[in-house]
């Protein structure tokens, strides 16, 4: 059987901002990074309490963010408000198939991939699963990545807003919605920012000592 060589063992620690690898201080005391100045951990304390609670946060706000209007528009036939999937349906419905599979990818695929990819990977770390843990860390990869895409939604109703207004044909306004969407966003930034993969491959030990 391979055994896993830890940097920890060889007295390494790298930098989570920079990814530089330095040799760890003998005796345990704060330290910055040589190149970035951000302060190193070995571990990020109470990783997965802290992932667990915010993902928890985000799937309560993910509730009133689809409930709730996100935009007002109104036109010379008057006003309506919108939903997100409302806003999916309609753009789809006017022939704007793709600014209504951006909002859907942004608004909803995003988001349930980020939920279900973190209960996962919060699952099996509690559980000290070893199955596939480097497609797990992909994983994890891939939810740092979209992360990053979750604010199309926000943009797309800014610019729609800002559309109609310049083309005249009428008014359109942010509504309570977009703020629990953004809330959302936030929390499962956060979430994802406070896992550590390293987690991943403790082999049974989710606390990581």
């Amino acid at each position: 059987m391979m055994v896993l060589i830890r940097a920890a063992s060889m007295g390494l620690v790298a930098c989570r901002t920079c990814g530089l690898v330095m040799q760890r201080r003998p005796v345990p005391s704060p330290a910055s990074c040589r190149r970035c100045s951000s302060l190193l951990r070995e571990r990020l304390p109470r990783s997965a309490e802290n992932t667990l609670a915010w993902l928890i946060a985000g799937v309560i706000l993910y509730v009133p963010a689809n409930v709730l209007p996100v935009m007002y528009v109104s036109g010379v036939g008057g006003g309506e408000e919108s939903t997100i999937l409302g806003g999916v349906l309609a753009f789809w419905r006017s022939g704007s198939w793709d600014i209504a599979l951006l909002i859907f990818t942004a608004s909803v695929a995003v988001p349930t991939t980020k939920f279900l990819a973190l209960g996962l990977l919060l699952w099996t770390v509690h559980d000290g699963s070893r199955w596939a843990s480097k497609q797990r860390t992909e994983l994890y990869r891939l939810v740092e990545f979209i992360g990053y895409w979750s604010m199309l939604d926000v943009v797309v109703v800014a610019l729609t807003a800002a559309l109609l207004k310049f083309k005249a044909l009428g008014t359109a306004e942010p509504r309570l919605g977009i703020v629990f969407f953004c809330g959302v966003v936030v929390t499962t930034m956060i979430a994802a920012l406070s896992f550590d993969p390293r987690l991943i491959w403790d082999r049974g030990r989710p606390d990581g000592r």
